[in-house]
């Protein structure tokens, strides 16, 4: 008999992060479970889904025995929703693994899975080809909350389909884009001595955001060709990498862009959200005339007869410039910004346009995104 106890707060917490990787159906099973290993220092907890793999381990006082089992993640996480804030103990049977979980007024039985060694094993880094690196947690949530939301979803440039973590001697660079806009996020107090370069995907990185903004220590990220392994306190994650060849964003980011318009973020982002109620439904088309320390925001749709216009200050006295976006573009990228004020530096109102913040307290930062217009009529 394997016996232990834990604060099924606790345990719910840990589980609520496992649960985000394990898929709700599989062609394999077994990964709908949980994969529990009782030692005598305390448990380990695994959750995979082939691609990404997610081990949490909690430090136990009451332990008997040591094993392995697997559990059911949807069965469990619903009974322990259930529970107030108590200790239960978990007994399994070596025998038949069943699963006996008792809380202070009852018990409950739930069937456990004996063929633990089919549980899929995560990879391991090739020492060869590995590279590793440390940050900072709250650098490396930074990071990823400012280009999560521009990765790509198309199935036919998969390589776009996540972040780029470039690492070279004097800096760290992380891009996401999905062809319609690009971020950039450069952090000069991150080096390596090697330069070395993954595309981590979309679904590891939304866990990493999960995490992240509860630690404060450093995480250690190893990486080969193929795979990233990101060590945490209590947690550990090892995912697969996107494959190919990241295209060169430096090269279609635009370098002459004169026009340059300073505007207050949340002026913009509210008159956006607003104005962009009567846009096309399609189209989603906002226009942005800048003159004379003077923005006027405007939006139609003419098969509704419904039209909006707005105008705030802005800080520009250059040659007046229209140009057009998709309002619900613009409005992601002013939502993920947390600065005052933004400037938006444009050529002409057919070439991209780079969003930045005035101002950055941190010298070591560096933030700018690149966002493509829709075309606009001739005034």
């Amino acid at each position: 008999m394997m016996r232990f106890i834990v604060l099924s707060s606790e345990l719910y917490a840990y589980l609520q992060v496992l649960n985000k990787v394990i898929p709700t159906r599989s062609i394999v099973p077994l990964v709908e479970n949980f994969l529990f290993e009782i030692t005598s220092e305390g448990l380990k907890i695994t959750a995979t889904d082939l691609e990404t793999t997610m081990m949490s381990f909690i430090e136990l006082e009451n332990v008997d025995g040591e094993g392995t089992v697997a559990i059911g993640a949807k069965r469990l996480m619903e009974i322990l929703k259930e529970f107030a804030q108590q200790p239960l103990t978990f007994e399994i049977n070596e025998e038949t693994y069943e699963v006996v979980i008792k809380s202070e007024t009852g018990k409950y039985s739930i069937p456990g899975y004996s063929s633990v060694e089919e549980y899929p094993k995560p990879p391991e880094i090739s020492a060869d080809n590995a590279n590793s690196f440390i940050i900072n947690s709250e650098l490396l949530n930074k990071a990823i909350n400012y280009t999560l939301y521009t990765v790509g979803e198309d199935e036919l440039r998969p390589i776009l389909n996540g972040i780029l973590f470039e690492l070279k001697p004097d800096y760290a660079t992380f891009v996401a884009t999905d062809s319609h806009k690009l971020v950039k996020y450069r952090r000069k107090d991150i080096k390596s001595e090697n330069e070395a370069s993954f595309v981590l995907a979309k679904k590891p990185a939304e866990l990493l955001k999960n995490i992240l903004p509860k630690l404060e220590e450093d995480v250690k990220i190893e990486f080969d060709d193929k795979n990233a392994v990101f060590e945490m306190p209590n947690f550990k994650l090892v995912c697969r990498l996107i494959e190919g060849v990241y295209p060169d964003y430096e090269a279609v980011m635009p370098k002459q862009n004169d026009k340059v318009v300073e505007i207050n973020r949340n002026s913009l982002l509210f008159t956006t959200r607003r104005v962009s109620l009567f846009s096309n439904e399609a189209s989603k088309l906002v226009k942005y005339f800048f003159h004379d320390n003077q923005a006027e925001i405007t939006a139609q749709d003419i098969d509704f007869s419904i039209s909006a216009y707005e105008q705030i200050a802005c800080k520009y006295d250059g040659e007046a410039i229209a140009i057009g976006f998709k309002s619900t573009f613009m409005h992601d990228i002013l939502q993920n910004y947390s600065c005052e004020d933004v400037a938006i530096s444009m050529l002409q109102k057919k070439t991209p346009a780079l969003i930045y913040p005035t101002f950055i307290e941190d010298e070591n930062e560096e933030l700018v995104t690149m966002l493509m217009p829709i075309t606009i009529d001739e005034d």
